[in-house]
């Protein structure tokens, strides 16, 4: 198993005395920690793949798509493949023309992942959603999954406003003001808080 992240501990200490929900789902979850997968190209086309389909419906389609690859999923493999090819996996028509930019973007370097770890949350989201098919979303769960970003709070992600929901007692969707006291109470961990609300609601920790 992967090592977790070296604030994981730290924060689950900090988020304990900070909030008792939290705390309650730290001590209930004990068998796992956000797991980093450090390949930005295969999370982004994850991520690309996934967007606005059933987890299972995503999966398939992937497991698809990683065939095609031959089980290498790299830039230069997926620039080598034909979109009528991609189209066959699942994809749409829009995630093909985004996987394929994406990989002409890496392959020719004018979109360079090392950069984000010269850069703020803010000014990582706002570079890669100027790719093709990412938005905020598609972008936090790359910090969060990638680059390992301690601070991550994805407002736009439906399963973490049902954990929230369920665990606090609040209606859905819950109310801004609540999730930005939230955000203020787990800062500077909003991503360990996110992981524990997530299991809350899912057996399976997720992964990009």
């Amino acid at each position: 198993m992967k090592k977790s992240p070296t604030y994981w501990n730290k924060a689950k200490v900090y988020l304990s005395k900070k909030d008792k929900v939290i705390k309650n789902l730290i001590s209930s979850y004990k068998d796992g920690h956000l797991i980093t997968r450090n390949d930005v190209f295969f999370s982004l086309c994850k991520s690309i793949i996934g967007q606005q389909i059933s987890v299972a419906a995503a999966n398939s389609v992937f497991l698809r798509f990683k065939k095609k690859c031959k089980n290498k999923i790299t830039a230069k493999m997926v620039n080598k493949l034909s979109s009528t090819s991609l189209k066959n996996c699942g994809l749409t028509r829009q995630k093909v023309r985004g996987i394929k930019d994406l990989s002409k973007k890496i392959i020719n370097k004018t979109f360079k992942p090392s950069l984000i770890n010269k850069m703020n949350d803010e000014e990582a989201i706002e570079y890669l959603s100027s790719l093709r098919q990412i938005g905020r979303w598609s972008a936090e769960m790359i910090l969060l999954f990638s680059f390992n970003r301690s601070n991550i709070w994805p407002l736009q992600d439906i399963g973490l406003l049902r954990a929230v929901s369920n665990n606090y007692k609040k209606e859905y969707y819950p109310p801004k003001a609540f999730l930005d006291k939230l955000y203020k109470k787990f800062t500077p961990y909003c991503s360990v808080a996110t992981w524990y609300l997530w299991r809350s609601i899912d057996d399976e920790p997720i992964q990009y």
